[in-house]
């Protein structure tokens, strides 16, 4: 018996026939199939399937179908009937016009054996092979990179409603698992609390009453875990996802003090990376950047950026929300440098950008990484105004600093910070400094002499060339470039709907972001391909502000 039932790609010659009459002009599907060819092979899934069992559909179907469904934005349901009745949609995958297509649900079943078999990331990457072939995606030249906020597919919970929906997901679970040990182990006054969705609406209004809410819902869980714990309950029961989520959210949300349970106040929560908002979604992660608050996960984008060819999406990064930029772009470098697609230049806005990147970019991929670096967090720096560490010379071989005034500091010790990186602290005489006309230039303290954090030598380098080359004309003309990819983000949330996750969890939003590139590639090849000149969007202005004069 085989793994699944293969498929050749060839097209039918009535399918062809009928195709072309239909569409004279052409259009997406059928200009990616002849230009292109088949993206996908039986072959490149077979790891994913067993010798035992009923054989599938043809998984190089599937992940075809997987990335047209992204390019139209439509369910498994919708999906599965295109390709049982749309002329365009059986010749871009080989079928004949009479092919019965398959049921919906085996789109569903397809993306849960690309995760488990790690080969999500086939998706896109098979996608970009192809293109490379064909000449329209090249390694070198320029790329750029930015980020958007994906909202999570659960509903926002404030702290009430996430102790009390975890609580209710394991009830709901043993309920459907061990309803008569369940029983046993909860009071008739359970089913009032807990029978419903925890909802704003019907919560208790008065601060107190809220509070001896939390309070119960804090004893009532204790107490069933005890019980699931229990040298008399099923060990199995130990096992149930909902329950080893519900011990971390209590862990997180409550702590005994003195024999008694109680309810950590919000300085006392651990931080946002590690907080759990929802038990539906224990990886989604609710974040606060300027002005805009979301639960979510984050998606990173880069693309090629060069006047020559469609601008093509080469990576995809999905992280929970509260990860930081700058955290994500050693591993794209990587990612980028394991496929052969490096560039030689990476535009990247301030959040990309620090001194240990600058240098491992030149050092370990031969990159130049063009960004604007910050111009530093002392108060000098962001008045614009008074001594910031830039009007220090440092002599890195005697280990000595002079300030503007000429005094020369008399300590230089090496410390760590609380993330683990290293920096030299800079001591200035105290006399010195009590007597300095210009101290209030110089350090706010009003007993203590100037002390400066500085990084590393060759970090502190770096950050310095970085901030003379950001001055010069021939950085700002370069990094015009990267304003572009706001018009890649804004295709994608508004036209493949990037900025909302169909699935739960992070695994699940990833292989949904890297189907979506995979269909934006696609749909920009094509129209390339069939000569649609669609304008390479730059950063957007409202018809009213386009009207303002060039300034002379």
């Amino acid at each position: 018996m085989s793994l699944y039932r293969p498929h050749s790609f060839e097209i039918p010659e009535e399918t062809v026939l009928v195709a072309k009459k239909a569409f004279p002009k052409g259009n997406v599907y059928l200009t990616m199939r002849d230009e292109l060819g088949p993206l996908y092979a039986d072959a490149d899934f077979a790891a994913l399937f067993s010798w035992r069992g009923q054989p599938a559909e043809s998984p190089g179907l599937l992940a075809m179908v997987t990335v047209m469904q992204f390019m139209e934005g439509v369910t498994d349901r919708q999906a599965a009937e295109a390709v049982r009745a749309r002329i365009d949609w059986k010749y871009a995958l080989g079928l004949s016009l009479t092919d019965p297509g398959f049921d919906y649900s085996v789109l569903s079943e397809f993306r849960g054996r690309l995760l488990e078999g790690e080969q999500e990331a086939d998706l896109l990457h098979k996608v970009l092979e192809r293109l490379m072939e064909v000449g329209l995606l090249k390694a070198g030249g320029q790329q750029r990179t930015d980020s958007t906020h994906v909202l999570a597919s659960v509903r926002d919970l404030n702290r009430l409603e996430c102790v009390g929906e975890a609580l209710r997901q394991v009830l709901e679970d043993l309920a459907r698992v061990a309803p008569d040990w369940l029983l046993v182990q909860i009071t008739p006054d359970w089913f009032d609390r807990y029978g419903a969705r925890l909802e704003a609406y019907r919560l208790p209004k008065k601060r107190a009453d809220r509070e001896a809410l939390l309070l119960k819902i804090g004893q009532d869980g204790s107490a069933l875990l005890s019980a699931i714990y229990g040298q008399d309950a099923p060990g199995w029961l130990r096992e149930l996802p909902s329950v080893s989520t519900m011990i971390r959210i209590w862990i997180q949300q409550y702590y005994v003090e003195e024999g008694a349970l109680r309810w950590r106040d919000k300085d006392n929560l651990p931080p946002a990376k590690l907080l759990i908002i929802s038990p539906y979604d224990v990886e989604s992660r609710n974040r606060t950047k300027r002005t805009n608050n979301w639960s979510g996960y984050a998606v990173h984008l880069t693309e090629t950026c060069d006047s020559a060819g469609p601008n093509l999406i080469t990576h995809v990064e999905t992280t929970p929300a509260t990860t930081a930029d700058v955290e994500v772009i050693d591993s794209i470098h990587t990612a980028l440098a394991d496929r052969g697609l490096l560039p030689a230049e990476h535009l990247v806005d301030t959040a990309y950008t620090s001194a240990e990147h600058l240098i491992k970019a030149q050092r370990d991929y031969q990159l130049d990484l063009i960004g604007p670096v910050a111009g530093g967090a002392s108060w000098q720096s962001k008045a614009g105004q008074g001594f910031d560490i830039a009007c220090f010379a440092v002599d890195w071989v005697n280990q000595t600093a002079t300030c503007p005034q000429g005094k020369t500091s008399v300590g230089w010790h090496i410390r760590q910070e609380a993330y683990g990186h290293d920096y030299i602290e800079i001591r200035f005489r105290p006399a010195d400094c009590r007597a300095c006309v210009r101290r209030s230039d110089c350090t706010r303290a009003k007993r203590h002499p100037r002390i400066l954090s500085i990084k590393p030598q060759a970090e502190y380098k770096a950050l310095e060339l970085a901030r003379e080359r950001q001055e010069t004309q021939e950085f700002k003309e370069k990094y015009k470039r990267r304003a572009g990819i706001e018009g890649t983000i804004s295709q994608g949330t508004r036209s493949f709907d990037l900025r909302y996750t169909r699935y739960v969890g992070l695994a699940k939003t990833h292989l949904q972001h890297l189907a979506t590139a995979a269909a934006m590639n696609l749909t920009r090849a094509a129209h390339w391909l069939m000569g649609i000149n669609v304008p390479k969007a730059q950063t957007r202005l409202s018809r009213f502000a386009a009207l303002k004069p060039i300034s002379t």
